[in-house]
C-alpha cells in the first residue's frame, strides 16, 4: 500500500447476502448451508470475518424462508444481528446497508460485503483490503475497492449456438471477488441510486461506477472461490485444509 497509509479512524462492518436458494447446486438445501469440513459453508465464512478484530459486527441477510440460520452456534456471537433480504442480491445488500444507516453511530463506518458461500477468505487478503479505509496525510479516503485475481486463462466471446465469435485480449481482466469493500453511506447511496434506474448491477463495485466511481483492484488470491456448483465442494475443503 501507499507509505502515506497511516492509520485508520474507521468503523467496520461486515455484511454477508445469504439470502440466496443455491439453484445450481441440485441440492436440498441452500449452498451455504451444506457442509465441509465439518462445518457449514456459512460459518467457515463468518469464522474468517469474525477472527479479524477490526471487524466489529456482522448482519448477515437472510431469505425470509431461512429457518436453518438460528440453529447454529455462530448464531449467538453477539457481534451478529440478521435482517431479512429482497428478491436479488442488490436488494439484500441495500436492505442490510438501510438497516445499518439507520443505526447512531460514526459517520465514519465502512462496510466489507461478502458472499456467503466463500469460505476460503485468507487473512492476507483481508488484511490488504481493510488497508483501504486508512487515511493519508491530508486527510483523505479511497472510494473503497474489492478484491480481484488477474484472468490468467484465455478468453473467448460466445454468441447464439455456443459457437467461439472472437478471442478476448486478458490483458487487464480482472475477476471479480469478494469481499467488496465501501464507506457505507457511499454504497447505500450509489446502490440506491443504480436500482432506481434499473442499472445492471452485478456486484457492489458496479453499483459505485455506474456512479462514476473507480474504486480500487486488489490483488487477491485465486483459491477465494465461490461455492457455486457441487464440484466446488471438495475444491473448498481441500484449501480450506491447506490453511
Amino acid at each position: 500500500m501507499n507509505d502515506l497509509l497511516l492509520h485508520s479512524c474507521a468503523d467496520i462492518i461486515a455484511l454477508v447476502p445469504a439470502a440466496g436458494i443455491g439453484s445450481r447446486m441440485n441440492s436440498d438445501c441452500p449452498k451455504q448451508y451444506l457442509s465441509i469440513a465439518g462445518k457449514t459453508v456459512i460459518e467457515h465464512t463468518l469464522a474468517a470475518l469474525l477472527g479479524d478484530p477490526r471487524i466489529q459486527r456482522v448482519v448477515v441477510v437472510l431469505n425470509p424462508a431461512d429457518t436453518q440460520f438460528q440453529s447454529l452456534e455462530v448464531a449467538s456471537d453477539p457481534r451478529i444481528t440478521t435482517v431479512i433480504g429482497g428478491k436479488q442480491r442488490a436488494d439484500s445488500v441495500l436492505a442490510g446497508l438501510n438497516y445499518l444507516a439507520n443505526l447512531s453511530g460514526n459517520d465514519n463506518r465502512w462496510v466489507l460485503v461478502h458472499d456467503a458461500a466463500r469460505p476460503c477468505l485468507h487473512r492476507d487478503d483481508l488484511e490488504r483490503l481493510l488497508q483501504l479505509a486508512e487515511v493519508d496525510e491530508q486527510g483523505n479516503m479511497a472510494c473503497g475497492g474489492i478484491l480481484a485475481s488477474p484472468v490468467s486463462d484465455t478468453m473467448k466471446r460466445g454468441r447464439v449456438g455456443q459457437v467461439i465469435d472472437h478471442t478476448v485480449e486478458r490483458q487487464d481482466l480482472w475477476h471479480a471477488l469478494t469481499p467488496q469493500f465501501f464507506p457505507l453511506m457511499l454504497l447505500r447511496d450509489s446502490l440506491s441510486k443504480a436500482l432506481s434506474q434499473h442499472a445492471n448491477i452485478t456486484d457492489e463495485a458496479s453499483a459505485l461506477e455506474y456512479c462514476g466511481y473507480q474504486p480500487v483492484l486488489v490483488n487477491g488470491r485465486s483459491d477465494n472461490i465461490k461455492i457455486t456448483c457441487p464440484e466446488d465442494l471438495a475444491l473448498a475443503e481441500f484449501y480450506l485444509s491447506r490453511k
